[in-house]
């Protein structure tokens, strides 16, 4: 990948922290998953890295989450600098992703030694500069890659489909396999500094080559087989990925098996922060997962709006039309609910019929009740849910894909990603006094969107590409004259309206999906496109508007798309290496006497692409 530092600035820091005899820089080493320095910790040294990998995390405002990744910190590189020039204590968790070496140079040892070097605090401005552009569009994040197999069958042609999609898409890729065994690590240091990507591949009978992998990569991705078991014995793992959450799971099946299943026991059994599922030899899925590799994949996020939020479908079908992959999805209430389209694979036009008969023909909330819990019983909603999506898993689909709903006994939003599609489904739309309250687990949850309508911050969590949010949050959807002069009980039985329910559901309705401005600020700033639909005139209880609501989501998408001015896989692209000089990258045994045998394929636009075979 490329590195934020300049040649002038690595030059610099090298003369500082090793050219004079009289430095006062000291050496260590950091064993992988080893803390380098924690949030609130005193900032009076700066540090460079001399070998390995270092990982920034900060810590997660829900205890309960993993730590947010914010970047790696490459060989060469400084760590806690900002914090250092600013005599504060440093915001976030630096952390070995592997084993490292690392100088430490104190901070008046550093400003006295500055002053020899003029360009230095010039060129550390930039790389501060730089580094929070990163954190914004997706820079800085993981390059090196393990794919280690958990099933007999190889997976080194699927991790090759995969080093093929990256190079398509204008990066270099490099596939490592257990010949690189022996290497020393200069070798591997060398490898992954001359290419974007490295992908490294160990298979299942190769403990010796996975164990290390683990332990080089900034990523693991445990790569098993759906209809089998886990294996009994333990998987190669290293424990600062384990702790951070960035082991994720894949799980291969055969063309012949037309949905995924046993997710749910591998999801247990490895523990992934994210998982994924692919069919074997197919194009599209490793096209899809080397978007995810490289920070290109596409998550969708959806905020609820009753009625109105038909204007998801409309979105995508316009995302669709405009080649747009959908690789995550998520969405509160309603949105969760049309979300759910794209993650069981339904076309647009099975999204779009479904929606017609479980809404639009059969009226959900018609069956009013007294009002002991809710305005409805739900037994309408609950025979939907159960007949759209029968007894499906969340972990069983073709996506990743979330729905939230809001915990009225802790006060927290609850992320649904496992359990019976329906019940989490159910959860997710229960609006407080229009659908009864679900309990699970001892926890009494209501609609997502009484907490986050737009929960695009759940998104960027899962996804480091491009999120596109559509939201209704700000959409008008009660109607002002029916608040003012509201229809009799009889004109409501006479002319069938009582079947959407009296205009208290719409009062109802809209406060649950209202959301304050700061709230709104922060979900609106985790997409990168944000599209919102008004589908004007339409009430957010009217079942029946389907077509205008569809059409202004779709109208409000095409606009936001063509004002763009690249496409949005590439909204938080990394630039690629440059090819101009290019570099040669040596090889060895631990010894250093090995030479590697390369072999250069031709690509497009008369870039080449170096594959190393290091030799034993």
């Amino acid at each position: 990948m490329p590195s934020a530092r300049s040649d002038r600035l690595e030059d610099a820091l090298h003369r500082i922290f090793e050219g004079g005899k009289n430095t006062r820089a000291s050496w260590f080493a950091l064993t992988g998953g080893e803390t380098l320095f924690a949030e609130g910790d005193t900032a009076d040294t700066l540090y460079l890295l001399r070998s390995g990998r270092l990982g920034v995390f900060r810590p997660n405002v829900d205890a309960d989450r993993p730590p947010l990744f914010v970047g790696v910190i490459r060989p060469g590189e400084p760590a806690g600098e900002m914090a250092m020039l600013a005599g504060t204590e440093h915001t976030a968790d630096v952390v070995a992703l592997r084993d490292s070496e690392v100088l430490a140079l104190p901070r008046d040892a550093f400003f006295e030694a500055a002053r020899t070097e003029p360009d230095l605090m010039v060129e550390l401005s930039r790389l501060m500069i730089q580094r929070a552009r990163d954190r914004r569009s997706g820079g800085g994040e993981p390059s090196v890659f393990g794919f280690i197999s958990a099933r007999p069958r190889p997976i080194r042609a699927f991790v090759e489909r995969i080093a093929a999609a990256i190079e398509a898409d204008g990066f270099s890729c490099q596939v490592i396999d257990q010949s690189a065994l022996s290497s020393a690590s200069e070798w591997f240091s060398r490898v992954e500094d001359a290419h974007d990507y490295v992908l490294y591949v160990a298979e299942m009978d190769e403990p010796a080559w996975a164990a290390l992998c683990a332990r080089q990569v900034d990523r693991v991705f445990v790569v098993g087989a759906g209809l089998m078991a886990p294996p009994n014995r333990p998987l190669p793992h290293a424990g600062v990925l384990d702790a951070q959450r960035r082991t994720d799971l894949i799980l291969l099946r055969d063309p012949r098996m037309a949905n995924p299943a046993n997710t749910g026991v591998w999801i247990d059994a490895v523990s992934p922060g994210r998982w994924f599922q692919a069919v074997e030899g197919d194009q599209a899925d490793a096209e899809r997962m080397g978007r995810v590799i490289t920070g290109s994949a596409v998550g969708v996020v959806m905020s609820g709006g009753g009625a109105r939020a038909y204007s998801h479908i409309g979105a995508l079908r316009a995302l669709r039309e405009a080649g747009v992959p959908i690789d995550f999805v998520g969405g509160a209430s309603m949105g969760a609910v049309i979300a759910a389209g794209p993650a069981l694979n339904w076309s647009q036009e099975e999204l779009e019929a479904r929606i017609r008969k479980a809404f639009v023909v059969s009226d959900p909330l018609s069956d009013l009740a007294f009002p002991m819990l809710a305005m409805t019983r739900a037994k309408k909603v609950d025979r939907l849910l159960e007949e759209a999506y029968g007894d499906v898993d969340l972990a069983d689909l073709h996506r990743p894909f979330f729905a939230v709903s809001t915990n009225l006994t802790s006060g927290k939003l609850e992320v649904h990603r496992r359990g019976l599609m329906r019940r989490a489904m159910r959860a997710s739309i229960a609006i407080p006094g229009i659908l009864p309250p679900v309990v699970m687990d001892g926890q009494v949850l209501v609609d997502g969107a009484v907490l986050k309508n737009l929960p695009a911050e759940v998104m960027r969590n899962m996804n480091a590409g491009p999120v596109i949010g559509v939201d209704m949050s700000e959409t008008r959807g009660v109607d002002p004259e029916v608040i003012e002069h509201p229809p009799s009980i009889w004109r409501l039985i006479a002319t069938g309206a009582w079947r959407r329910g009296p205009p208290i559901v719409s009062i109802l309705m809209r406060s649950a999906t209202l959301t304050t401005d700061a709230d709104l600020e922060s979900s609106r700033a985790a997409t990168d496109l944000l599209v919102q639909p008004t589908p004007d005139g339409l009430d957010i209880r009217d079942w029946k508007g389907f077509d205008p609501g569809v059409d202004a989501g779709y109208r409000a998408t095409r606009e936001a798309l063509e004002g763009l001015d690249r496409p949005v896989t590439h909204l938080r692209r990394r630039s690629p290496l440059s090819v101009s000089a290019p570099r040669e990258t040596d090889a060895g045994t631990a010894s250093g006497s090995s030479r590697r045998a390369a072999a250069e394929t031709p690509r497009k636009g008369g870039r080449r692409v170096r594959r190393d075979t290091p030799s034993a």
